[in-house]
């Protein structure tokens, strides 16, 4: 070979390896439309996404999103199962195409990720040793008392919360799934635990703890003087606008026809978990 030649194959090479590199984030929705199949992130968290028994993915999320893929020409939807904390960076990381756990958006997560349109919103949930020998009711009460422990999972929302309400770290136990969670409580390691009042209460039928007992009458916490909601939605690789924008279209189609209740309904979702007029671009300005 002489040196020309190796000149022109050295250069083949470099434009191969540079077009393979930037193949990587790609037409993402092209990607999976040619495949007919897309791989969603979730975290084993009901009721919004989990793994069932013969290993397929369900939840409100994911019912969700496989009806807007559905309508995007896409038919085939296979989970990955990871750590709730681990749902961003790997959909980052292209481990999946996007994540379907109805993961909050906050102002934080939405400097390292990119959300659709929140598909439901949602209150917080508190449960304590049976009796509420504390007298637990809100994240105050928790703040208030120096000597109490709560309990939450890694990379949750509410740690976020719990500070803003004057929680001190020292008092926030943190583990790295529900049952976990539960666990702490009814062995009796720490004095409450919390997580959404739908994942709880789905978590509690399941597990049928009596040694856990829901705060009914438990204040949601309030912030810069709001009560405070969540708002869950699909979460995309930042380079993925396109493919967000195009799963927005339809998500709106399935708000507006009113099928998004319809199929979050037998998760136990109601009227009131259907989002407002609040959008995306709102949420991640705080």
């Amino acid at each position: 070979m002489n040196v020309k030649t190796g000149y022109i194959l050295s250069g083949l090479l470099s434009v191969a390896i540079l077009s393979a590199c930037s193949s990587v984030g790609g037409d993402t929705l092209e990607n999976i439309q040619d495949n007919g199949k897309v791989q969603v992130g979730v975290a084993n968290e009901r009721p919004y996404g989990y793994e069932e028994a013969d290993g397929g993915v369900t939840g409100a999320s994911v019912e969700v999103a496989r009806a807007v893929f559905s309508e995007l020409g896409v038919d085939e939807l296979e989970g990955s199962v990871v750590e709730f904390d681990a749902l961003i960076n790997g959909v980052n990381s292209r481990n999946f195409d996007v994540v379907t756990a109805g993961v909050y958006i906050t102002p934080d997560r939405c400097e390292n990720a990119l959300f659709s349109e929140p598909d439901y919103r949602i209150g917080e949930g508190l449960a304590v040793q049976p009796g509420n020998p504390h007298n637990i009711t809100s994240y105050q009460d928790i703040a208030d008392n120096p000597d109490l422990t709560v309990t939450v999972m890694s990379g949750a929302i509410e740690i976020e919360y719990l500070r803003e309400m004057g929680v001190d770290n020292s008092q926030i136990e943190q583990v790295s799934s529900i049952t976990d969670n539960i666990s702490a409580l009814s062995s009796g390691r720490t004095d409450a635990i919390t997580m959404t009042d739908l994942t709880l209460r789905t978590a509690l039928q399941d597990q049928d703890d009596d040694n856990v007992e829901i705060v009914e009458d438990f204040e949601q916490p309030v912030i810069n003087g709001e009560e405070v909601y969540g708002y869950g939605a699909a979460v995309f690789h930042p380079d993925d606008e396109e493919f967000k924008d195009a799963y927005n279209e339809k998500l709106q189609e399935l708000k507006d026809s009113g099928r998004i209740l319809e199929i979050m309904k037998p998760f136990g979702f109601t009227e009131d978990n259907m989002v407002d007029d609040m959008t995306t671009e709102e949420l991640c300005a705080g």
